[in-house]
């Protein structure tokens, strides 16, 4: 077993000071052992974004609120090379703009206001940089880090490992970074640059029919392959574990979705809801 799985164990049992308490429904209707909750790491996808506006502080505060193992994050970057937080590559779906964002300077994406689509309580929100996040959240919650449609922004691979560097975020013994990417050559190069950090392979639908000698080549320069939930089956979780990685799927947002999940003795969720993912601190033994 690879060090990282240590690492995650070390980061649910480091962000819990308190027990979770599940929703009472959730108990009632699970088959899913203590031992299996116990090994599950939350992740808090774009934050609790079930909750608060996707990748704003609002949402990334709620999901560390919320116990979550790790907060979810996209990245991508401005015109003039700032590194921001926001999924899609035009702010037009979680914004009051429109246009792309490699087109907006860091002052200009600014003022745009990233919470009032979701609802007029969270009328502000602004779209938060990269350092910002790290700063906040560093040593409270751990962080994945998606590197979002990296081909468009020349540069961006360096100048995330340039921020963790500086934080001294890029040490093994960190335990609360992981990198991802559907772009698996940009997660060959991040690689490279930060030797010490997890990086994971994000898969979509089409990945349904990965073979054994893709997962094999992915194991060597990833810890994670984390896929669209859709084409999750045990086989699969398997063959992820027999290279020794590890599988976060992506997104559940319904008890029912995250309990099959569980039941498939996958590592990890990517959740919108973080309370349907049921948090037991790990116990040293």
């Amino acid at each position: 077993m690879k060090m990282k799985r240590l690492f995650s164990f070390m980061a649910a049992g480091t962000i819990a000071m308190t027990m979770f308490t599940p929703p009472a429904f959730a108990a009632e209707n699970s088959t899913i052992s203590k031992q299996e909750q116990q090994k599950m790491i939350n992740v808090a996808h774009r934050g609790a974004s079930g909750h608060a506006p996707e990748n704003t502080m609002a949402a990334f505060q709620k999901g560390f609120e919320m116990k979550a193992d790790y907060i979810e994050i996209d990245v991508q970057m401005t015109e003039d090379g700032e590194l921001i937080i926001i999924h899609d590559t035009t702010v037009d779906r979680t914004t009051n703009g429109t246009g792309q964002v490699s087109d907006f300077t860091l002052e200009e994406i600014r003022q745009l206001d990233a919470g009032s689509w979701f609802s007029e309580e969270y009328a502000g929100e602004k779209i938060p940089t990269f350092e910002e996040v790290l700063d906040a959240f560093r040593g409270k919650a751990g962080i994945l880090i998606e590197l979002k449609a990296p081909e468009l922004y020349p540069g961006m691979e360096e100048k995330v490992a340039e921020a963790l560097k500086e934080r001294n975020m890029d040490q093994t013994n960190n335990g609360k970074i992981i990198i991802q990417s559907f772009n698996h050559e940009s997660m060959k190069k991040s690689k490279e640059l930060l030797p010490q950090i997890p990086h994971g392979v994000l898969a979509g639908v089409t990945w349904a029919d990965v073979t054994d000698e893709q997962l094999a080549e992915f194991a060597t320069y990833a810890d994670y392959f984390n896929p669209n939930m859709n084409i999750v089956t045990e086989e699969l979780v398997d063959r992820v574990h027999e290279v020794d990685m590890e599988i976060y799927p992506y997104t559940s947002r319904s008890q029912e979705e995250a309990n099959r999940l569980f039941a498939m003795n996958v590592d990890g969720i990517i959740t919108d809801y973080t309370e349907h993912v049921y948090y037991h601190p790990v116990k040293n033994n």
